[in-house]
């Protein structure tokens, strides 16, 4: 797998589907995603650390042509999923102060864009939906494993918590804004051509 191809796979971050086969048109490349191997992680600063992971997510990535560029995906957490160790923790952030898990059960992101920002670094855009609020992010990558079929998918993407009305603190703890998701996904590519891209 190439570069990019991989980086069109990783943007499926945050969130990917074990195995994405969805009905390509012949000449399109199809990925996949180990899911037991990948995940996708959230973190803020506070006085207490707060950080954990969603156990259950997917999405789908499919593509018009080889080029990278034609790539799209739609990538859906359950936020009841959320696993920090604490169920203390877990109870308020699946409140209506926080994801508000009852009224919307589901965070996402669909892509707009994929720019390449260096030869193993690149930018997603993307409209990023939590609690019933949808504001445009970016999701920065970096890839390895360039040519082996295989690869590596490293990325972040931050968000102010407040933007999407999560405005209230938790008892005793102090919160930052500033919230991070990362994803560590491992693809491959399992059937059609390599993607193709710039240099």
């Amino acid at each position: 797998m190439n570069v990019f191809g991989k980086v069109a796979v990783c943007a499926s971050l945050l969130f990917v589907a074990n195995g994405i086969r969805a009905q390509a048109p012949a000449g399109v490349p199809v990925f996949t995603i180990t899911k037991d191997d990948s995940s996708i992680k959230f973190g803020v600063k506070a006085s207490v650390s707060i950080d954990g992971t969603f156990d259950k997510w997917d999405a789908t990535l499919t593509f018009t042509s080889t080029d990278v560029t034609t790539g799209v995906l739609d990538v859906k957490i359950q936020a009841d999923s959320v696993n920090t160790g604490s169920g203390f923790k877990n109870d308020k952030l699946k409140s209506k102060d926080f994801f508000d898990v009852e009224k919307d059960p589901y965070i996402t992101f669909k892509s707009t864009k994929v720019v390449p920002t260096s030869p193993n670094t690149f930018e997603v855009d993307g409209n990023f939906t939590i609690r019933g609020v949808t504001r445009a992010e970016k999701l920065t990558l970096t890839v390895s494993g360039e040519g082996t079929g295989s690869g590596a998918i490293v990325g972040t993407m931050a968000f102010d918590r407040k933007e999407y009305g999560m405005n209230s603190g938790i008892p005793f703890i102090r919160i930052a804004d500033r919230v991070e998701v990362s994803v560590d996904l491992k693809a491959k590519r399992v059937s059609g051509p390599p993607l193709v891209f710039k240099k």
